[in-house]
């Protein structure tokens, strides 16, 4: 049996060599059918032999059945975007932003690799056996879609390759679908009247989001990596020395379109050379990403808002179509400002049907000199927001109609203003039904309240009907209220008003977001919660208080210190808090709970929960957890098979709880 089983881990090994000979690095070494048989040959072990079966297994690609739904992966590290550049200016900017920071004027070592237009996941390995996939998500929290990446080729299941496979590494990369397998998708789903995917990007994430791994396993789906996440075990100095440490661990890079750059003009010649080449590649790719290769350099740099600052995505001209204006209209947005909006006819643009397009405001309009009736080019800005880029003023006709933009707003008819250094005009009437309504569909969002099944045709009706004002308004709904609209029976008028229940209860975070104030995302949202604590400390808040924190300017101090001074906000929020919302404090608030600011590490696994909600406990008790033991660490949490983290702990004395100890430190010992 002994030889049996050594027969068995010899040729898994053997397939894996074979499967990263065929499927990163593009060199067989033997034929399709001498790896069918051995192939066959594992099948007919491992079926004998079940109880030898290993998640690593090449046979563990494909053989899950269909999934009901995708549980929730927490990043270890935040799964960061990258700012956009869009011109050779935009680079040179980039370059003096970096030295202008790091103090020097010496020349900055760049990395320079392709865009690929995919979707973005991270691959998790533990002892270099794959352990978990997922998608970004929120950069916080995505979808856990392992058993889908696990069927593609190109994914080793275990980490191999002359260099020693770390303790732990989070592998970031891009699915994606070459252009030929998509388009044979295509054809095959034409043959079977289905409808067709728009772009390579769109049919990869739809595939790897299936909820049947077998469906993703029949498309031919490939992945490039190219940066990581947590790291231990291992270390590397530079990000070309990263990029092929993951090649040596194994993994797929794009190594014929990485080039190193020893100044800026280097990096902006490779960036014109890998557009040129951009028809003539398999994939899409969308653009270029200029990296700081020193990742002591990296370090240094930091992060800004949801962005590296040691990063840039150089995104290469997008697809243009022509079309024609037919109007221009002036929308009224949540904090006032009046954009004006070109309706088109409807064109299609990298797969997308494009019916509308921002014109941005006055002076853009003046400067392009664009005009109802024009026939212009248009594109879709970052692949993402339809622009018109110019006008094609051969094509007119005499007919075109000169835009002003409204002196009155056009939602209300109150004045509009333009504040000096602004190009933007605002509606300065806080009632204005516009403002009202956008205000209230952001605060019943998914990102903000949360209020499930009250979408936008939903809101307009309560407005309409004069039953919701302002968003504490919701909250006094009453069933013979919500009778009162169109379509609604009593279980939908029920399952609304729970709902909005339901949404009394939600984090710091989130309530700051939903209020709609100027200048404050999700994310800065999440530092004003982080920062703060509590409801009381943010609003007392001054503008210098908040300036001491790194993400926030001098405009977004103003900005927040403004609504929670106006005498109108206080009612609002007043009439909000009576309502009963409650929140939970920010996941980082510290010198609260009998546990504070105390940091845990968790290792092994839990009996009694999964390790996510053993952190929520953790932070509620008021302290905090990570993924590494140092001598910073009060508690090591120990659960089956732990590793190495064990060892370390004991070496520097740091206190070790088994399962039980843990569960009676936080109380939970009688739960």
């Amino acid at each position: 049996m002994n030889q049996v089983f050594k027969e068995l881990e010899e040729l898994k090994e053997k397939i894996r060599y074979h499967n990263h000979r065929y499927h990163v690095l593009d060199d067989p070494e033997i034929s399709d059918a001498e790896y069918d048989r051995l192939y066959k040959k594992l099948i007919t072990l491992e079926t004998a032999h079940p109880q030898w079966v290993t998640p690593d297994s090449p046979s563990q690609r494909v053989g899950s059945g269909p999934q009901t739904a995708f549980s929730q992966v927490m990043h270890r590290r935040p799964m960061l975007s990258l700012e956009n550049g869009f011109s050779e200016q935009d680079i040179l900017d980039f370059d003096t932003r970096m030295k202008r920071f790091l103090g020097q004027k010496e020349d900055i070592v760049y990395l320079v690799e392709p865009k690929i237009d995919g979707l973005a996941v991270e691959l998790v390995y533990e002892n270099g056996v794959l352990l978990t996939a997922a998608t970004r998500g929120d950069g916080n929290v995505g979808e856990n879609i392992t058993a889908n990446v696990k069927t593609i080729p190109a994914v080793p299941l275990k980490l191999m390759g002359s260099r020693p496979v770390p303790e732990l590494v989070e592998v970031r990369g891009e699915i994606y679908m070459e252009i030929a397998a998509f388009r044979a998708l295509n054809q095959t789903r034409v043959a079977e009247n289905q409808p067709i995917f728009a772009n390579p990007r769109n049919a990869a994430a739809g595939s790897v989001r299936q909820l049947d791994p077998r469906i993703t396993a029949a498309r031919r789906l490939n992945m490039f990596c190219y940066g990581i996440g947590e790291l231990i075990g291992a270390e590397f100095k530079t990000q070309k020395e990263l990029m092929f440490g993951l090649q040596q661990w194994g993994l797929r890079i794009n190594q014929t379109a990485l080039r190193e750059c020893r100044q800026v003009i280097e990096v902006i010649k490779h960036c014109r050379d890998l557009e040129a080449k951009r028809a003539q590649l398999p994939f899409e790719m969308d653009g270029a990403v200029i990296k700081v290769n020193d990742l002591n350099l990296q370090a240094r740099l930091g992060v800004k808002s949801r962005c590296p600052r040691w990063a840039l995505a150089q995104k290469f001209k997008p697809s243009q179509e022509t079309t024609k204006i037919l109007k221009i209209e002036v929308q009224v947005g949540r904090t006032g400002a009046l954009t004006p909006v070109a309706h088109l006819e409807p064109v299609e643009i990298g797969g997308v049907v494009v019916k509308r397009a921002t014109l941005h405001n006055q002076e853009e309009i003046e400067k392009k000199d664009i005009r109802e009736g024009d026939t212009v080019m248009v594109q879709r800005a970052g692949d993402v927001i339809p622009e018109v880029v110019k006008v094609i003023t051969s094509q007119r006709t005499g007919r075109e109609k000169i835009f002003h933009m409204p002196l009155y707003c056009p939602a209300c008819g109150a004045k509009v203003e333009k504040k000096p250094g602004e190009v933007v005009m605002r509606c300065l009437n806080p009632n204005c039904q516009a403002q009202v309504r956008e205000a209230l569909i952001h605060f019943v969002s998914k990102a903000a309240m949360n209020m499930d099944g009250l979408g936008e045709k939903i809101v307009l009706q309560l407005i309409d009907k004069g039953l919701v004002k302002e968003p504490a308004d919701l909250y006094d709904l009453k069933f013979d209220d919500l009778m009162q609209l169109d379509k609604f029976a009593e279980k939908s008028a029920a399952n609304l008003l729970q709902a909005i229940e339901n949404s009394k209860k939600t984090a710091l975070a989130k309530l700051i977001y939903s209020l709609g104030i100027r200048h404050v995302g999700e994310h800065i949202a999440e530092i004003l919660a982080d920062h703060f604590g509590s409801w009381e400390a943010l609003i007392q808040a001054d503008e210098t208080s908040l300036q001491t924190i790194a993400a926030i300017g001098p405009q977004i101090a103003e900005s927040v210190t403004a609504y929670f001074q106006d005498p109108e906000n206080q009612q609002h929020l007043k009439r909000l808090l009576k309502a009963g919302i409650q929140f939970t404090p920010s996941r980082r608030l510290k010198g609260t709970g009998p546990l504070a600011d105390k940091t845990f590490v968790l290792t092994g696994t839990l009996k009694s929960m999964e390790r996510s909600e053993a952190k929520r406990h953790i932070q509620k008790a008021g302290a905090k957890t990570t993924s590494v033991v140092s001598k910073s660490t009060d508690y090591l949490v120990v659960g089956a098979d732990p590793g190495s983290k064990l060892s370390k702990a004991r070496e520097w004395g740091i206190t070790v709880l088994d399962e039980n100890e843990f569960l009676k430190l936080l109380g939970l010992d009688k739960k």
